[in-house]
């Protein structure tokens, strides 16, 4: 049967496409605007919005497994669609903090995804990353233009996880027996200050680049100007503590796998040409 990977645009949706394609699997790719998913030709696309139950049927029709994103808006009704719709597992893409009566406005939306999921009715797996290495494309503009990073946070501390890793785990989860009832927590194989980021981007795009310490105000503003104030100033507390308390690697890439994950060097040479490799 079909797997549905729902969130087609994004980072780990593209990744676990081009895998799952790789290991002859039948693939429906769904979005809010599938015509705008890179996806590779021949992989059948769909519309489906979380936020709209009128695209249910069709993305779901004929489909055995899916990988999900979890969503602010209308997850409770697409699982129990998925559930109607005869789907018998759902890979969840959470969060590392998950907690659905919680103030933090992340890390509510994740706990509310997975207590979702998990009343559904559908055998389920989480998959728990930490901090996206892919966040840091946030920096990409002004590594072109200028050479620089600027960010408030020099000394915080992460194990940012590639996302052909998170990608690897979901195709583990959604081919293979044993992994129903799994969580699993996803990281990069070792903590990365920002600082070193930023240098180990250099090292990808063969120039150096340039780490400035951001006004925390400007820093907050740019947050906000691409989410909400609740989520902005949740990336700011959680970005702060991990100065000193960050959340420690894991090796569950690697067991899942069978390699090991892949460092955030790894990562910054994938993505150099988001960088503007050569450029300046």
């Amino acid at each position: 049967m079909t797997i549905l990977v729902t969130g087609a645009r994004g980072h780990v949706a593209r990744s676990l496409v081009r895998q799952l394609l790789a290991a002859g699997q039948p693939i429906r790719a769904a979005g809010r605007d599938p015509g705008a998913a890179r996806v590779p030709a021949g992989v059948e696309t769909t519309h489906c919005d979380l936020a709209d139950p009128g695209t249910f049927d069709q993305a779901l029709a004929g489909v055995g497994k899916v990988f999900l994103y979890a969503e602010p808006r209308g997850v409770d009704d697409f699982v129990a669609a998925a559930a109607s719709a005869g789907v018998e597992h759902i890979v969840l893409l959470s969060a590392l903090l998950h907690d659905p009566a919680s103030a933090d406005a992340i890390s509510r939306m994740h706990g509310d995804a997975e207590r979702a999921v998990t009343r559904s009715g559908v055998a389920w797996t989480f998959l728990r990353p930490g901090g996206f290495a892919t966040n840091t494309l946030q920096w990409a503009p002004s590594v072109r233009a200028e050479g620089v990073v600027r960010d408030p946070f020099p000394e915080s501390r992460s194990a940012p996880v590639h996302e052909a890793d998170i990608a690897a785990v979901a195709v583990r989860a959604l081919t293979e027996p044993g992994h129903e009832g799994a969580a699993y927590t996803l990281t990069g194989p070792e903590l990365v200050t920002r600082r070193r980021q930023a240098e180990l981007i250099g090292d990808a795009v063969g120039r150096p680049v340039r780490f400035d310490v951001q006004d925390l105000e400007h820093y907050r503003a740019e947050l906000s100007a691409w989410t909400t104030p609740q989520v902005a100033e949740a990336v700011i507390r959680e970005t702060a503590a991990a100065v000193d308390r960050p959340a420690p690697p894991t090796d569950t890439v690697a067991k899942v796998t069978g390699r090991p994950a892949r460092t955030y060097g790894e990562w910054a040479r994938d993505h150099a040409a988001d960088f503007g490799a050569g450029a300046l």
